[in-house]
């Protein structure tokens, strides 16, 4: 499987503080739905998960090694506040792709960029609390990185995330994940924990 494993941090972009300052992030409020008939429409992201509408989503998972990045959602989000998920996990806007997204989003949350590779295409629907559901069609990426370029000297920063998307970050493999959600499943999001359940679907490269 093509994977991106990186000596160094090659092809990583920083995000600095007046570039982030000037994401249009107002645009982001209308989302790509799914009718019945397969036709894409435009709707806000609100309606969306209110009306439990099928709506494109992107989730992106940055691994070294057997450990994945997750992050903690910023407690003021509009839902799962306070709950940890994979890297990265958005929705592209009306007319973007969602490669286009995952490189945008990842920059935005975290404040880094790292070459994506598309995997699985994945369906769920999961109740996510005040009276928002999502059902989505998700595109997973992936991006692989060195222990050196995660963990070394002059390693990926981790922290120049947007508090206001995201309270903290952690690297952890999926033995401890599998044993913090058999032990508080209420910290993670549920859609991360179906992503833990349906790990194969994503098709991301092998990790036991």
């Amino acid at each position: 499987m093509d994977t991106m494993t990186m000596a160094a941090i090659a092809g990583t972009r920083l995000l600095d503080t007046d570039e982030k300052a000037r994401v249009p992030v107002g645009e982001e409020e209308i989302i790509i739905a799914i009718g019945e008939d397969g036709a894409f429409m435009p709707v806000g992201k609100l309606e969306a998960h209110q009306r439990a509408l099928r709506h494109v989503a992107v989730s992106i998972f940055v691994f070294a090694g057997d450990r994945l990045l997750i992050q903690r959602r910023a407690f003021g989000k509009y839902h799962s506040g306070g709950q940890w998920a994979n890297t990265c996990c958005t929705h592209p806007r009306w007319g973007e792709a969602p490669a286009t997204c995952a490189r945008r989003r990842l920059g935005e949350e975290l404040g880094f960029t790292l070459p994506l590779t598309a995997r699985g295409v994945v369906d769920y629907r999961a109740n996510v609390g005040n009276g928002m559901v999502e059902n989505e069609h998700v595109h997973v990426f992936e991006a692989n990185l060195s222990a050196s370029a995660a963990f070394g000297p002059g390693a990926l920063p981790l922290d120049r995330f947007d508090p206001s998307e995201v309270q903290s970050v952690a690297w952890r493999d999926r033995g401890w994940l599998r044993s913090a959600i058999d032990r508080n499943a209420g910290d993670f999001t549920p859609w991360f924990r179906i992503y833990l359940d349906r790990w194969t679907e994503l098709g991301l490269s092998s990790r036991d």
